[in-house]
């Protein structure tokens, strides 16, 4: 070994040999045997001829018979003999080989070991470090090392000992002859480093250990590390992860230590020294050594410990203190720039990339003392750093899960939560601060013209790549870091002056108008699924080194995902503005007005054109494509199988982690929350529109893109597969409620096994059978999330025909009449018809209607039986067309929303239009406890559910006239109707729908707070001047024995709000409180009880296909001008007044109809209302309305005034002969207040 010529004396000796492995006694060793040169020596079985004519297998076995298949079977057992003893030899010579060479390395280690002893004999004898005496050459140091190098065996305690004793005496030299680093000492030094690095690894692994031998061979290291500082930097890896042993053994008692002792304290300081001395000696590996540092040093448990012990404190804070973190910041952000940065085994686990992100921001701050977090996060590097690690965790590992939805949580989620402690947390939610997040764009060059378009677009992607990490980690402080970003630099950070730049949602605006991927998508809708599709195949290939992706092809899915970041942080931020927006502002774009924030924030409304367009048809392909684009994780899906016969595979399978979602490469993402931010945005551009028109008519129209020939029937097809899929969820949900997964008696593993299999199964059906409706109910998830994108006409024919189809399931059909007979021949129809029958006493409709209709629940589809009695409880007269049916509900709707003495239901607002009394839950619970009800008592409880109810039926009540398509009077207020929009829930994408309070709702429900809000908003001085907090102050009048009461009640909008003062950086946060209190928490259980009610009688998605001002002209009807002509067309005429075979009508008909046309609009109105008791047509015209319009005569006499049922929309006109007398009649009977039962 190394050069070195062994004599006989130190050859081999075969003794030592074990017998079997000998060679034989007449074999010479070393030598080639040269015997049975005929054969190949071949380990491959060779194929047997057969020569002897006898059938047999090509490679059977030999038999022990005669003649020539004999002698072939003897050769054939003599070759195969010769060539197991040729093996054998070959094996004895080796084996002698690799002896007789680690024989001669032991001999030449002795030899060395003697000649180091010789030298170090004299000085071995002090065995302390601080009497180690130097060597008295550089030469004789050198030597010695270089013998020590060439012997020495980490696992050999005295060559343990022989490090040891050299690393004090070379530590004495260096300082006595100030020898410098060059020629040799370099390569042999990083060698003794690698050396002690192991020796320091085991003995940290070993049971016991000298303590002493820890405190020399650090020394050592930290010695070495100041020799060679760019040899260390290069191996920091290796050195980083000798150093984490150390502190993890050595730290097992810091966090009980109250106070450092001498020895504790003198172990942090050598391990503080040696850990901080490749990154303060500048070298050209030092950025290689800041990686190190990171990865593998910052990830140590106790540098994130929340222990308030000294020690662990003092060595975080020291180490803090004495590196560099802007190269640490620039070290880690060029690391994770390469693919697959994260996959090292030192960041593999969510715990320690939460530590390292903990650490990263901890000494960040550390640096600023604990302030101005502007001055670093706004930092490209800092950014880049932060983003990756928060996107690499899962979202809930802070803020718990959440509790929107029931999926489960990952394996992930639940270690990370596990290693989340109070200091991981504070330096985590320290990112959520108004003064980073504000001045995220403050270090951005937006307004720079230095930078090439390529830097400008790369410089946004990475700060949309934070801004969205923010949003998706902490979604509960979404609308503080969405405000933040709105708003800028706080007013500390914004005093100093600066050139004006681009508002954030400027900023991302052009940045996203730039980007390729909203080009693509508001040129052709079609192009989305593609770019939408999950770019997660290749890693996949990748990670598992089956397939090597293209270099062009990762950089190109790279840059989509980044443009998908920057269009989403767009969107976001819009959709935040529009709800801090109101009307005025948002069209003040276009004009030349005063310039303040909320202005500079609104788009002009040609480039919202724009992003309608984009909108539109990125919904579109959302909804109508989703199968396409979930494509992929169906064939994942797809390809597991399920194994019936293995229960080991069904355990394995159940196990599996589910792979992390993503949309167009942007991991982290799902579809549904994609289709959440643009349903939301999209829905309240609408609505913008709706109330003022700014784009073209037919601009949200996606006619061109369905065949709308069948689309009508082809929707109903699917709602029927719809209610089909949900019955069979149904099943699977209570299948899976009476799963029990408690431990069983020993013996019943396999029926566990089976069971759990079973339910894997159900949850693979319900996967299965969301896609299968993605795939075949396209239209109907158009219809239910963006239903503007189809003609209003033809949703209320859908609607009606979802109608038609319920009424066919429940009843056999639409006919009352035939219902009647089927109910009539059940063993209990007499039963059924008095369920369904009441009696109703005038000036009391709601409540009989109430106590006697309520248990029915959904069986107030059915047809009810109605008798109308007076107050001498004396049965009324009227047509019993259809069981009064219609005038039932238009008083029952009359009286309930009719203000009383009592508490009032509804209310109104400035416009007169009608919305959940907010405050009439505490207005009640108020009358209970002057009335000595205990609050929270059970009587307490059941009289608050009990006006619950009433509002809950109430909204049965108008889910009824829907149903049976009877017209009302009644008209809600739009945010009211806003709500039953927006509660569909039953799509692919149910939250997106959830409503959100808007500044423009508040002004339809209170004109004077919006006023004073916005003066809040656009207020230029200090809004502290007004002494607002956090808080609300309800006012709640009700009636007392009489009398007038009012209390007034202080309300928190979030957790300690009367500590937290209103400013002009948290204004906005404040209004969208205050809009959300009064419009949301207020009227949440009155609002809640009768949407309740009102789904009982019409499907949420049903609701959701229309608008606010779509839903009141449902209710109430057309508001346009009556059609008198076809209102003619589609009038029944009874008596004298039926037209005859001439098909000419009578002359009083033919007066009536010319009295009327000569009519205002306001009295044509009057006049329908007086005989339909709705003054609006119908929706699809006078031909759909319940029951139709109807005229009979009512005799000859002039005097007679004309009179109606209104239960019919019976006109009861007497033959007039004069056009005047007619007219003055008519209006006469009309503004006279006449009511049922006139005639």
């Amino acid at each position: 070994m190394g050069g070195t010529t062994l004599s006989n004396n130190h050859r081999l000796k075969f003794p030592d040999l074990p017998h079997a492995l000998a060679p034989p006694p007449d074999t010479q060793l070393g030598s080639t045997a040269t015997m049975f040169q005929t054969f190949s020596g071949s380990g491959r079985r060779p194929r047997q001829v057969n020569l002897s004519g006898r059938k047999t297998h090509a490679f059977g076995s030999t038999g022990s018979g005669a003649g020539t298949q004999a002698a072939l079977d003897r050769a054939q057992q003599e070759r195969v003999q010769r060539q197991r003893e040729r093996d054998t030899l070959k094996a004895a010579n080796t084996i002698q080989r690799v002896w007789r060479g680690h024989s001669s390395r032991q001999d030449v280690s002795n030899l060395l070991r003697q000649e180091w002893d010789a030298v170090e004999a004299a000085s071995r004898t002090q065995t302390r470090s601080e009497t180690a005496p130097p060597y008295q050459a550089e030469d004789e140091a050198l030597t010695q090392l270089q013998r020590l190098l060439r012997f020495v065996r980490t696992r050999n305690t005295d060559d343990v000992n022989r490090i040891r004793h050299y690393g004090l005496r070379q530590i004495e030299t260096v300082g006595m002859l100030s020898i410098t680093t060059t020629g040799p000492w370099p390569l042999a030094y990083l060698r003794l480093q690698r050396i002690a690095s192991t020796v320091l690894e085991r003995a940290v692994h070993a049971v016991t250990s000298d303590q002493s031998l820890y405190s020399d061979l650090l020394r050592l290291l930290h010695f070495l590390a100041i020799q060679i500082p760019a040899e260390t930097a290069k191996n920091a890896h290796h050195f980083y992860r000798t150093l984490v042993l150390l502190v993890s053994k050595a730290s097992t008692n810091w966090e009980e230590e109250s106070n450092d002792d001498g020895g504790n304290a003198e172990l942090v300081r050598i391990l503080l020294e040696t850990a901080t001395v490749p990154l303060k000696q500048v070298t050209g590996h030092t950025l290689n050594a800041y990686e190190a540092f990171g990865c593998v040093f910052m990830t140590t448990p106790i540098l994130s410990t929340s222990s308030t012990a000294v020690l662990p404190q003092k060595f975080r804070d020291t180490l803090a203190d004495a590196i560099n973190y802007k190269l640490l910041a620039n070290a880690l952000a060029s690391l994770f720039k390469h693919e697959g940065a994260l996959h090292r085994d030192d960041l593999k686990s969510v715990s320690s990339r939460l530590r390292l992100l903990g650490c990263f921001i901890y000494f960040h701050r550390f640096a600023h003392n604990f302030h101005s977090p502007e001055a670093y996060s706004a930092h490209k590097d800092f950014v880049a750093v932060v983003s990756l690690l928060l996107n690499s965790l899962p979202v809930n590992v802070i803020e718990g899960a959440s509790t929107e939805n029931g999926n489960s949580q990952s394996l992930d989620a639940i270690k990370g939560q596990e290693a989340v402690n109070d200091f991981l947390k504070d330096q985590i939610l320290s990112l959520v601060n108004q003064e980073g997040i504000g001045n995220l764009l403050s270090s951005s060059s937006q307004s720079a013209d230095s930078l090439s378009e390529e830097d400008r677009i790369e410089e946004a992607r990475q700060l949309a790549n934070y801004a969205l990490a923010l949003l998706r980690f902490f979604p509960r402080r979404g609308d503080e870091i969405r405000m933040w970003l709105y708003i800028g630099p706080s007013g500390a950070s914004a005093g100093k002056e600066s050139p004006r730049k681009l508002p954030a949602i400027r900023y991302f605006w052009e940045a996203s108008k730039r980007s390729s991927v909203f080009g693509t998508i508001l040129r052709d809708s079609r192009a989305a699924v593609d770019l939408l599709r999950p770019k997660t195949a290749s890693n996949d290939l990748v990670q598992h080194s089956f397939w090597q992706a293209p270099q062009q092809e990762t950089d190109r899915i790279a840059a989509t995902a980044d443009e998908w970041r920057v269009i989403l942080v767009f969107l976001e931020l819009y959709t935040f503005i529009l709800k801090v927006t109101d009307d005025e502002e948002f069209f003040s774009s276009s004009k030349n007005t005063p310039s303040n924030q909320t202005r500079d924030n609104a788009l002009p409304l040609a480039e919202v054109k724009d992003l309608t367009t984009f909108l539109k048809n990125l919904g579109f392909t959302l909804y109508f494509n989703a199968a396409d684009i979930n494509d992929s994780e169906e064939q994942e899906s797809g390809s597991i199988g399920l194994s019936f016969f293995n229960p080991k595979a069904a355990e394995v399978q159940t196990q599996k982690q589910p792979s992390e979602p993503s949309v167009g490469g942007v991991a982290g993402l799902n579809l549904d929350y994609v289709k959440g931010l643009v349903t939301g945005l999209i829905r309240m551009l609408y609505e913008r529109d709706s109330r003022r028109k700014f784009l073209p008519a037919d601009h949200w129209l996606m006619t061109s893109r369905f065949d709308m020939t069948g689309f009508i029937p082809a929707v109903v097809q699917e709602e029927e597969s719809r209610h089909k899929i949900e019955e069979e969820d149904a099943e699977d949900m209570d299948d899976e409620e009476e799963f029990d997964d408690t431990p069983q008696l020993i013996g019943t593993g396999r029926s566990q096994q089976q069971r759990r299999l079973e339910r894997l199964q159900r949850q693979q059906r319900k996967a299965s059978r969301r896609r299968y409706l993605q795939a075949v109910a396209p239209r109907l998830e158009i219809l239910q999330n963006m239903p503007f994108f189809i003609p209003f006409t033809t949703r209320v024919q859908i609607f009606r025909e979802f109608v038609n189809l319920d009424m066919t399931k429940r009843r056999g059909g639409a006919d009352v009449e035939s219902w009647r007979w089927r109910v009539m021949a059940r063993p209990d129809g007499a039963q059924q018809f008095e369920k369904h029958s009441a009696r109703i006493k005038r000036e009391h409709e709601f409540e009989d209607a109430y106590t006697q209709f309520y248990p029915l629940g959904q069986g107030l589809k059915e047809p009810i039986q109605i008798t109308f009695v007076d107050q001498f409880d004396q049965q009324e007269a009227g047509i019993d067309g259809g069981g009064v049916t219609k005038e039932f509900l238009t008083s029952v709707t009359n009286r309930a929303f009719m203000p009383s003495n009592h508490i009032d239901m509804f209310i109104e607002n400035d416009q007169h239009l009608l919305y959940p009394n907010p405050t009439a839950v505490e207005e009640h619970k108020e009358i209970l406890k002057r009335d000595g009800f205990r609050e929270n008592s059970p009587e307490f409880r059941a009289d608050i559910a009990e006006l619950l109810k009433r509002y809950e039926f109430l909204g049965r009540i108008i889910g009824k006239c829907l149903y049976e398509g009877i017209l009302v009077d009644v008209n809600f207020a739009p945010f009211f109707l806003r709500k039953w929009a927006l509660t569909g829930g039953q799509g692919a994408a149910p939250n997106e729908s959830g409503y959100r309070a808007t500044l423009n709702d508040l002004r339809d429900l209170d004109e004077a707070l919006y006023q004073g809000l916005h003066q809040l908003k656009t207020y230029t001085g200090n809004v502290e001047d007004f002494g607002l907090n956090f808080t609300v102050t309800d006012t709640i009048t009700f009636d007392y024995e009489g009398k007038k009461k009012t209390i007034a009640r202080d309300t928190e909008l979030k957790p300690d709000g009367a500590n937290i003062p209103v400013t002009n950086q948290n204004r906005l946060v404040y209004i969208s409180y205050m809009a959300r209190h009064r419009l949301q928490r207020q009227p949440f259980a009155q609002t809640t009880a009768f949407l309740r009610g009102l789904s009982m009688m019409i499907q949420p998605s049903w609701l959701s296909m229309f608008n606010q001002s779509e839903l009141q002209t449902l209710v109430a009807g057309t508001s346009s001008s009556l059609d008198i002509d076809d209102l003619r067309r589609n009038t029944l005429y009874g008596g004298t007044y039926v037209i005859g075979d001439d098909g000419l009508e009578h002359p009083t008909i033919q007066l009536f109809w010319k009295v009327l046309k000569d009519l205002s609009d306001g009295e044509r109105r009057a006049v329908l209302k007086f005989i339909t008791s709705t003054p609006r047509a119908p929706l699809l015209g006078f031909g759909t309305l319940n029951p139709r319009f109807s005229i009979r005569d009512a005799g000859s006499d002039q005097e007679r005034l004309p009179s109606t049922s209104t239960c019919v929309n019976l006109l009861k006109l007497p033959m007039y002969k004069d056009e005047g007398l007619l007219k003055e009649k008519l209006l006469y009977s009309v503004f006279s207040g006449a009511g049922f039962d006139l005639s």
